[in-house]
């Protein structure tokens, strides 16, 4: 018996409806804020992969080379392609782009709860303004999408690169020295960080940075008092932001200046979003502002984007009580009490489906049995099509409520009306 691969799921019916449903709810949330759905390959060049992360990610990819020798991966993530898509198909229409996606990623990794091998990325890039304004509905449209869910008890956390990299540059780090520190950050690596040779002064003040977090005007303003000048308008920018965020109708969020998004690509705003109930793993969202336009080719775009791990939603939405119902399955299942009756019964379930979901006996289950099977599958209604030969057509139809047992003989034009 062949088994399904590890790190990966099969997906049932009723699992399947749920994830419809949610997936429903994030396109039209997306395109209500102005953003239209695009579609890459599922397979890119292994290069454009490694130019976005670095060669260390080939030790999580399914890459390969095909038959023409060429190296390729399958996309371990959606930021790079609809990127390369913008600089392909789209640098030369007016800005900003607004584009989002709904695909299967794949990484190489050890499997655990909310965590596979094939997983769901939903989200959104929005190409040509890093503005406060475009921060800002960038954050909003996130929290909009959880809102629209009913998501209760996520924690929306937001940082700022440019004030990490403004200190760190006043101290002397160049890009690269900046890149390092920041990846360390976001890796929580301490100990590499109290290894590392900085400048007089410099591990004191980053210490007292990333360890604000709290209401944005606090934070800010002790901000203010470590920094002085050395940010320029950074955080003046950060702070119209915030100011903004409250115009979107969202919230306080919490301003954490210690959240670092370790690629050398994120230059501003970065932010995450966790809900409970996931355990260590509990971010379900994370995004930023970011200049990888520039690394693909096309210039120097800001953009500004996020995106939802989808399987990790679906985890807290399941945790939190607040997966969509589901829809799913057969309204009607119709019997044909006899061989007799086959032909009138498919007759009649053709007419009934252009109005409602019904399923047919096609299995040649005695009445009995076929009753027993819409009851354990949880269909509601049964349509039995029985001879009779004192009517003019020789059949009548009996409807079978079956959460409570009653039945009654029904005209077929009214069957849609009754199951409704």
């Amino acid at each position: 018996m062949f088994k399904r691969p590890r790190g990966t799921r099969d997906l049932l019916p009723d699992e399947m409806a749920a994830r419809r449903a949610v997936e429903s709810v994030l396109r039209q949330t997306f395109e209500s804020f102005g953003y239209g759905e695009i579609q890459t390959p599922t397979f890119e060049n292994l290069e454009l992969i490694t130019a976005k992360s670095g060669v260390e990610i080939t030790g999580h990819l399914y890459d390969f080379t095909d038959k023409s020798d060429r190296k390729l991966a399958l996309r371990p993530e959606l930021s790079a392609p609809t990127v390369r898509l913008y600089v392909n198909e789209l640098r030369t229409r007016p800005k900003p782009r607004k584009l989002y996606y709904f695909e299967n990623c794949f990484r190489y990794e050890r499997p655990q709860k909310g965590r596979y091998r094939e997983f769901w990325q939903a989200g959104v890039e929005q190409i040509g303004s890093a503005r406060p304004e475009a921060e800002a509905e960038a954050l909003a449209l996130a929290v909009a999408c959880l809102e629209r869910l009913e998501l209760k008890d996520f924690r929306l956390s937001i940082g700022h690169l440019g004030i990490l990299r403004s200190l760190l540059a006043s101290h002397g780090l160049d890009d690269q020295g900046q890149n390092q520190v920041i990846g360390m950050l976001d890796r929580g690596d301490e100990e590499g960080l109290l290894g590392l040779s900085l400048p007089p002064g410099a591990r004191e003040d980053l210490t007292a940075v990333i360890g604000l977090k709290g209401e944005g005007a606090a934070v800010l303003s002790k901000a203010r008092e470590v920094i002085g000048t050395r940010c320029g308008d950074v955080l003046d920018s950060f702070d119209a932001v915030l100011s903004l965020l409250r115009g979107f109708g969202v919230k306080e969020p919490v301003v954490d200046l210690g959240i670092a998004r370790g690629l050398d690509y994120y230059t501003g705003m970065v932010f995450e979003i966790r809900a409970d109930g996931l355990g260590a793993q509990d971010q379900i969202c994370g995004g930023g502002t970011y200049s990888l336009v520039k690394v693909f080719g096309g210039g120097d775009v800001p953009s500004c984007g996020f995106g939802f791990g989808f399987d990790r939603l679906m985890l807290a939405l399941e945790s939190q009580g607040r997966l969509p119902a589901s829809a799913l399955g057969p309204r009607v299942f119709v019997v044909p009490e006899s061989r007799k009756m086959l032909n009138r019964a498919i007759e009649i379930i053709s007419d009934l489906r252009k109005e409602v979901s019904c399923e047919l006996e096609l299995m040649g289950r005695k009445l009995g049995k076929a009753l027993s099977y819409a009851n354990t599958e949880g269909i509601p209604y049964v349509l039995i099509v029985s001879e009779d030969t004192e009517d003019e057509e020789g059949y009548k139809l009996i409807l079978r409520d079956m959460s409570s047992g009653e039945q009654k003989t029904i005209d077929y034009r009214e069957v849609a009306d009754e199951v409704g």
